[in-house]
């Protein structure tokens, strides 16, 4: 006696099919389950075994045998208890042995009482079993909405075992469960973020998050306590562009991993906000079996980290890698995972511990020594990798009064993001470029980009000299600036382009040590 029943597993962010086979004899009763399953899966034998007889089925009483396959994978999780049941099911009879399950996939947990409970990650799970060929999917009805948005395959959600065995046997049919990509893109457009109108003055720092949303840069704001530094990175999602169907997928998988999935599709762009206290694990993933951190929670939407100086050294050194690539490979004795994040880096800190350095309305109570160390906390290589970096002076009373003119809403911002980054679109489209946007151009494409006049190319030939740039610096102005000419729509990087690019490198290392070395007012 012999069945085969589909399910499927995780490893990182990515699905596997796993094959789950039973075979029976007819000697004394036993249960074993090989093909490298973990704890839980272990535990399975029990709750299989007490689900089964309290769901009003005779549990097989045949030496059993399960394998998950492939063997040499190992298999994590309590989601392949309803295929190893019905794989019993069927080997024993109760489910007919002439009923073809190829089609089907089943994720699931089982309670003893028979109920089939939710399991994270079931849109990887069913993106890897329409991957593998399968057609019907078979998940607990709190996953229903979760992996009815695969195309392509037939959802059916089910509350107890009881309801599956009876559709399978097809005394009780149910309908598969539809998904409407309008009604999810029309539930995106009424989600609103904090508006920037709201943030008084700080007409620098706005302007640079424009030019960081049109062109995915990372940006690090510096300034005194209350002068509005996190209040302005908490409205940076309102004025990125709206994640198109693919990018909501590609999102939701790795929240649906950790089971942070809100249910659906992640519709708005995910904005994280980690405390300063957090591991190097849980920022950029890891663990005995790799899940991902903080950076890929993060993709495709917003990484802010507040009072940047009081994250570990650790922590802020393994953004470097990331920030360049994209992505963060871990690797563990369980093998090799990588993790996407692809992020917009927002970091907000004080320009000393006392928080008033530079400040004409307080008195800075700091030494240089101790603001140079403060500063220090910041190293060189990770400074160098944030695109745009402005000052935020402490707001006036003019301003906090409202005599001044209100600042713009975050739709007219980004209704002028979304020009910017269409107009990048068709200058990459018109050379074959795959580029989503310019802070992730290569070399070749920033120099094919990037071209600059006589005027410019002298003015950031004179910055690099005054400013001692280093080449990522020198690279990494000329994103900017192109940035910026998108924004104006213009063709060619001009002079003014150029000089706006240069002034949010302002805070580079040399001009820190500079203005703490300076003498302390009193």
């Amino acid at each position: 006696m012999f069945s085969r029943i589909y399910s499927a597993g995780l490893r990182g962010v990515d699905g596997f099919e796993v094959t789950v086979e039973c075979s029976g004899w007819n000697r004394l009763p036993a249960f074993n389950l090989v093909g490298l399953p973990d704890n839980a899966v272990k535990e399975a034998t029990d709750r299989v075994r007490f689900a089964c007889e309290n769901s009003g089925y005779t549990f097989p009483k045949l030496d059993l045998m399960v394998n998950l396959a492939p063997a040499h994978l190992k298999k994590e999780g309590s989601g392949f208890d309803i295929a190893i049941l019905c794989s019993l099911l069927q080997c024993d009879g109760c489910i007919s042995r002439e009923l073809d399950l190829s089609d089907w996939c089943m994720v699931g947990e089982l309670s003893l009482s028979g109920e089939i409970r939710p399991i994270d990650g079931m849109l990887c799970l069913c993106l890897a079993a329409r991957d593998a060929g399968r057609k019907k999917m078979a998940v607990p009805m709190e996953n229903l909405r979760e992996a009815a948005v695969v195309e392509g395959m037939e959802v059916y959600g089910f509350h107890t075992l009881r309801e599956l065995v009876e559709h399978l046997c097809g005394r009780a049919r149910k309908a598969p469960a539809a998904f409407d990509r309008d009604a999810l893109l029309a539930r995106a457009d009424e989600e609103t973020a904090p508006d920037m109108s709201e943030v008084r003055g700080q007409y620098m720092a706005k302007r640079a998050m424009e030019i960081a949303a049109a062109g995915g840069h990372h940006l690090l704001m510096v300034g005194p306590p209350g002068s509005g530094k996190s209040m302005l990175a908490k409205r940076m999602g309102g004025i990125l562009p709206p994640l198109t169907f693919e990018e909501s997928l590609e999102v939701s998988r790795i929240h649906s991993v950790v089971g942070q999935l809100p249910g659906g599709l992640m519709t708005a762009r995910p904005f994280r906000s980690p405390h300063h206290t957090v591991t190097v694990a849980g920022m950029v993933g890891g663990g005995s079996s790799p899940r991902p951190g903080e950076i890929s929670l993060a993709h495709r939407g917003v990484l802010f980290l507040d009072e940047l100086p009081e994250f570990g050294k650790a922590v802020c050194e393994a953004l470097r890698q990331p920030l360049e690539d994209g992505r963060v490979t871990v690797t563990r004795v369980a093998g090799r995972f990588e993790f996407p994040a692809e992020f917009t880096l927002v970091c907000a800190m004080n320009p000393c511990r006392c928080g008033y350095f530079g400040d004409p309305n307080h008195t800075c109570t700091c030494t240089a020594r101790e603001v140079r160390g403060y500063l220090d906390k910041v190293s060189g290589p990770l400074l160098d990798r944030l695109d745009l970096q402005v000052e935020v002076p402490a707001v006036s009373y003019e301003d906090m009064s409202g005599k001044t003119k209100p600042g713009e809403p975050s739709a007219r911002i980004r209704e002028r993001v979304c020009r910017a980054r269409a107009f990048a679109a068709a200058r990459f489209a018109a050379a074959g470029d795959k580029c989503l946007c310019n802070a992730s151009m290569t070399v070749a494409q920033l120099r094919r980009h990037c071209a600059l006049d006589e005027a410019a190319d002298k003015l950031l030939s004179d910055a690099f000299a005054k400013m001692g740039m280093s080449a990522r610096g020198h690279d990494r102005i000329l994103r900017v600036a192109r940035t910026i000419a998108d924004l104006d729509e213009s063709p060619h990087i001009l002079a003014e382009h150029i000089a706006e690019a240069i002034q949010y490198r302002s805070l580079d290392r040399k001009y820190w040590q500079r203005q703490a070395a300076t003498p302390r007012k009193a």
